[in-house]
């Protein structure tokens, strides 16, 4: 076996360590969840109109998510429909945006529908006055890693049926 030369071998060691970093937080809470898989862009794959439904979260009960079934988070620091998660908060926090008027599935309330239009022209989703995000952290439809997180300034949390915040977390 062919022994790695100096260089070589300290950069081997840094791609080791890094890797068995990756998964660990460095507490910074405007550091997002590392990905646990690539998920599409909230935005509807079709170029139509985003879909609203409701799904089932363990001890969160019946929460918002979008088409695909991808957990919906509002933004505390959200007071208005206008939304403030721009830049790396949107990179971690990706607005649910749409093409067209936002469809309500199943138990979802059509009337708490709208639109707000961002800083980059595009149309995100709200839901009984808050706009909608998902989050990176969450790898799976029904995933609500988001839940009660406190990053970019204020907290993220699911909403229910009537568009309300719920607070506890996913445990109960």
């Amino acid at each position: 076996m062919e022994k790695l030369s100096g260089p070589v071998r300290a950069l081997a060691v840094v791609a080791m360590a890094a890797a068995a970093l990756g998964g660990c937080s460095n507490g910074d809470p405007g550091t997002p969840a590392p990905d646990k898989a690539e998920h599409a862009s909230p935005t509807p794959a079709t170029g139509g109109a985003a879909r609203l439904t409701l799904s089932s979260a363990g001890g969160l009960g019946k929460i918002l998510a979008d088409g695909q079934g991808r957990t919906l988070y509002l933004f505390e620091a959200d007071t208005s429909t206008k939304s403030t998660c721009d830049g790396a908060c949107a990179g971690a926090w990706p607005p649910l945006t749409t093409q067209g008027a936002p469809k309500a599935g199943p138990g979802v309330d059509a009337s708490k529908l709208s639109t707000t239009t961002r800083d980059d022209g595009k149309k995100q989703v709200v839901y009984n006055g808050h706009p909608l995000y998902s989050y990176k952290g969450d790898g799976a439809a029904g995933d609500t890693n988001g839940q009660g997180l406190d990053q970019f300034g204020a907290k993220w949390f699911v909403l229910d049926a009537a568009g309300k915040k719920i607070e506890k977390n996913s445990a109960g």
